[in-house]
């Protein structure tokens, strides 16, 4: 376990230099990588019930593809509400119509959940700017995820989707991190990771 002030430092310059690779990524790349991701999680969420996940925004993996691919399996799908104010995300049901919220991130309108309503998925798709092969994940910092999957159900399936430049051998792991249990890239599919790692 790295230290708070070490690994928080480590950390922020980690993110700075993941947020400017994404936004020097051809388009055509990120376009490749959306088709990929969507292909990936088609394939191993086919008969999930109730699924977990969020919108990418246009520098991450998945953009214009994700959630609708999640829809067409008939999947019931979960979104996050980042709320005006407070730290933990809600979460609403995703019905295709999508309206800017906080920090302009696309969320679902209609009725609001509470930060429990994770605990009823069976898989949550997380975003994250890095992922090491141990489960550790580089979130943007704000700890929402980190906080939401303390709701999640015990033997969730909590996949992480990144770039295949982003699935890294070891990052700073912090006390308050959440380890993930798959990642998702565009090349290598959805890859399981060893517990105990």
């Amino acid at each position: 376990m790295t230290s708070a002030q070490d690994g928080d430092a480590t950390n922020a310059a980690l993110r700075a230099a993941v947020a400017a690779r994404r936004r020097a990524r051809p388009a055509a790349e990120r376009a490749g990588a959306a088709a990929a991701a969507a292909a990936a999680h088609a394939q191993r969420l086919a008969g999930v019930r109730l699924l977990a996940a969020f919108v990418p925004d246009e520098t991450e993996p998945g953009h214009g593809r994700l959630p609708a691919v999640f829809t067409q399996l008939g999947t019931r799908v979960l979104l996050p509400v980042v709320p005006d104010s407070g730290a933990e995300l809600r979460w609403a049901v995703d019905t295709g119509r999508l309206a800017p919220g906080r920090f302009g991130l696309l969320e679902p309108v209609g009725p609001r959940l509470g930060p429990t309503a994770l605990g009823t998925a069976e898989v949550v798709v997380v975003p994250a700017l890095a992922v090491d092969r141990t489960g550790v994940r580089l979130g943007r910092g704000g700890g929402y995820y980190d906080r939401a999957l303390q709701h999640a159900r015990p033997g969730a399936v909590v996949a992480a989707l990144v770039f295949d430049d982003e699935l890294v051998d070891r990052l700073p792991a912090l006390e308050h991190d959440r380890p993930v249990t798959a990642v998702v890239t565009p090349s290598g599919g959805w890859q399981e990771i060893p517990a105990g790692r």
